[in-house]
């Protein structure tokens, strides 16, 4: 309980000192309004969730760091990340209106937003910027952001998620992220990291509104068409078989949809597939 009570202290503390600075421009009605800055913590989700635990923090609430030392991403992967590089942040959503069915929404939500920030601070005209399923960003077909989501369910309702999303911005060396690369790669010029998380929370702020007036068809719609591989053969290992199959989009549950050499339309989830380009 001890250290519970000390993390909460912590979270009024930098929350009144960032809302001093920065954030005094930010273009948003909810989302960043209430900021937690962590100088260093092991992951933003993580502590999101804890917080969730034991405060009612408002909604659009961020957590953000600029030394991240435990970063997760999916299939318990690590996400690396060069301490005061990278854009990391954790969004505090409360999107009870959203059903079980349609939480992938909240991926399709997050990755957009990420699409939108990144198109935004680069020249998409002269840059391919495409999403891959379920949760990456791809610049030219290398790894340029990470979405992960962790969902409270009851009833299955989503009473709170952590949309947690890391943006390499100027980061020019990965140890263990092969194809990784980052705004600065791109560009060849530095960007501020406290900037590019601005324009993702007014992005992200932007697409989340969109769902919470139900717009499911024009947010599905927009997610595919900047959906990485859509109606083209890609390599993929597929329960650990190496196949091309030609990727037909995302499933109503908001699945891979793929087809093989046999014509068949196999519906799989993350575990079952890894893309390989």
């Amino acid at each position: 309980m001890f250290i519970i009570a000390k993390r909460i202290i912590l979270f009024t503390t930098f929350t009144e000192t960032t809302n001093l600075d920065l954030f005094g421009v930010m273009e948003t009605l909810f989302i960043g309004k209430n900021p937690v800055f962590l100088p260093v913590t092991e992951s933003t989700n993580s502590y999101a969730i804890e917080m969730l635990k034991n405060v009612n923090p408002p909604e659009g609430t961020i957590i953000y760091t600029d030394h991240q030392t435990r970063g997760r991403g999916q299939r318990g992967t690590s996400w690396e990340s060069e301490p005061g590089s990278n854009m990391m942040v954790s969004v505090i959503l409360k999107p009870a209106f959203l059903s079980l069915k349609k939480q992938h929404f909240l991926y399709q939500v997050a990755a957009l937003a990420c699409y939108d920030t990144i198109a935004q601070l680069l020249d998409n005209s002269q840059f391919d910027i495409k999403i891959k399923w379920p949760n990456d960003i791809l610049v030219n077909r290398r790894k340029i952001a990470g979405v992960l989501i962790e969902n409270n369910l009851v009833n299955n309702d989503v009473i709170w998620s952590v949309v947690g999303v890391g943006i390499n911005v100027n980061q020019t060396f990965f140890n263990n992220l092969e194809g990784a690369t980052s705004l600065k790669l791109i560009a060849d010029v530095s960007f501020d990291t406290r900037d590019v998380m601005l324009k993702f929370c007014y992005w992200l702020e932007k697409r989340y509104l969109s769902l919470m007036a139900g717009k499911f068809d024009l947010l599905g719609g927009e997610y595919l068409s900047n959906f990485f591989g859509i109606k083209n053969s890609v390599w993929f290992e597929l329960n650990g078989a190496v196949r091309r199959m030609f990727v037909e989009g995302i499933s109503p549950a908001g699945l891979l949809l793929l087809k093989g050499e046999d014509e068949i339309l196999r519906e799989v989830d993350v575990k079952e597939v890894k893309w390989l380009i």
